[in-house]
């Protein structure tokens, strides 16, 4: 099975108490985290939005109350997510199971869009970020919600222990499957640092972009725009394996 089945399934079995897990988890922090990265999405009250990897709607629902007289489509690649999402309807979302990879969704048809807590999880971020700018309307904003490695040693240490330590007692415990929330901190090992994934970003169809460091760098956002020009050229793809050298030479 490759990862992105692996990942897919993995998701599917924990679908019914994540969002209780992350409660627990964070403390409560990751609402506050996902409400500051919709605020930072650039939109007007009547903004077509589209979520990505949206989960179980979270982040979705609250995209969906900054534009009350526009729209919001949360993709997600796991039907039992989108299950517990749709038990949440508002009137202005719609979900769709797809691949972010590969959106079934036409050209520069998007006023802003967001992911949280996803992209680290994705097999081919390049290739990710380039099918986001591909949706976005020139000059619309993208903002990622992630956890990051802070730059402080004290508190990296402190959150290392936390994160790799208890994440996966306390996840097994509430979400269920054990398994899952020991992946889940893994995924942040090999994943760009702050820095390299803001160069990702540029190289692969944003401008203007800034990382926003939350609770000490623990977390982070990182909010790009999609070009204004038409052409959409980027530079040479930013691949995986560049990024790897980046991190290792930092």
């Amino acid at each position: 099975m490759d990862k992105g089945s692996a990942v897919r399934d993995m998701f599917g079995k924990i679908a019914r108490r994540y969002d209780l897990a992350n409660t627990v988890m964070t403390g409560g922090m990751d609402a506050l985290w996902r409400k500051r990265a919709a605020a930072c999405v650039a939109t007007t009250e009547s903004g077509q939005l589209l979520d990505l990897c949206c989960g179980t709607g979270a982040s979705t629902r609250m995209l969906a109350r900054r534009v009350p007289g526009g729209s919001v489509v949360g993709v997600d690649f796991s039907e039992p997510m989108l299950a517990v999402a749709r038990r949440h309807p508002m009137r202005n979302i719609s979900y769709q199971q797809a691949d972010v990879l590969q959106l079934p969704l036409p050209d520069e048809s998007f006023d802003g869009a967001s992911m949280a807590f996803s992209l680290r999880n994705i097999v081919d971020i390049p290739a990710c970020l380039r099918e986001i700018a591909r949706v976005l309307k020139p000059g619309a904003s993208f903002v990622n919600l992630e956890v990051s490695k802070p730059n402080n040693a004290i508190l990296r240490r402190a959150f290392f222990a936390y994160f790799y330590g208890a994440i996966p007692v306390i996840g097994g415990l509430i979400g269920g499957d054990a398994a899952a929330y020991r992946y889940l901190p893994q995924s942040l090992i090999n994943f760009p640092d702050v820095q390299t994934l803001a160069g990702m970003f540029r190289a692969n169809g944003f401008a203007s972009v800034r990382a926003i460091p939350l609770m000490g760098g623990v977390a982070t956002l990182h909010v790009g725009a999609a070009p204004l020009n038409s052409t959409r050229t980027v530079d040479p793809p930013f691949s995986q394996h560049a990024a790897a050298t980046a991190m290792h030479h930092a």
